[in-house]
């Protein structure tokens, strides 16, 4: 795509306005770094284009302070106050349920998973915001804590203009299929091969 000109233009009906105005499903898999950073950097563009931004953090830990959580929340006040952007809201669903899963059963954790599940389905059916994130969220399908079939739906079917990216490795097939966007993230190297942990300002 040459200057972000389509190579084909399909015969669907709509116009060249309606067709790139259309809200998008992405999904950023695979198994190297980047796929929660690059949703993040979509947000941002998001935000600046005056959108409300709701980002649902999944899996990770919620004592984990993220970097770009600090910097949503700055963005939030910054509208709050201002106007400037867009709102924001983070949350994060359920800190049981983390790398480690060290705390609960994983019947916890699927309880948990299913009610931030639901929250979000309350929210896309009110067309609460016009840009989600939802972090880590393919591991909730992968460890089947929710049913593939029942987000897909939820998520072809969402009303009005709400854009969507979900992260996280182990995409199933049937939100690949789905989704109008699909990045899948593929090790050349990484610092971690030779040893070095992950560091203050890179990883978080």
């Amino acid at each position: 795509m040459p200057q972000g000109k389509p190579a084909v233009v399909p015969q669907d009906g709509l116009t060249t306005r309606q067709r790139r105005n259309r809200p998008l499903l992405a999904v950023h898999t695979g198994e190297m770094k980047g796929k929660s950073t690059a949703a993040f950097g979509m947000a941002l563009r998001a935000w600046n284009q005056g959108w409300s931004i709701g980002v649902f953090q999944f899996v990770k830990s919620a004592k984990w302070r993220v970097g770009e959580e600090a910097a949503f929340r700055a963005l939030g006040k910054l509208h709050d106050e201002t106007g400037e952007g867009g709102p924001v809201e983070w949350h994060k669903m359920g800190e049981g349920w983390s790398w480690t899963r060290k705390q609960g059963s994983d019947e916890d954790h699927a309880a948990n998973a299913r009610e931030g599940w639901a929250e979000i389905k309350r929210r896309l059916a009110a067309e609460t915001h016009d840009f989600y994130v939802l972090d880590e969220f393919s591991y909730l399908l992968k460890w089947g804590w929710l049913e593939v079939g029942d987000v897909v739906s939820t998520l072809v079917s969402r009303p009005g203009h709400q854009h969507v990216v979900i992260t996280g490795r182990y995409a199933p097939p049937e939100l690949v299929e789905a989704a109008d966007l699909v990045a899948e993230m593929t090790k050349v190297k990484h610092p971690m091969d030779a040893g070095q942990k992950g560091q203050r300002g890179i990883e978080w």
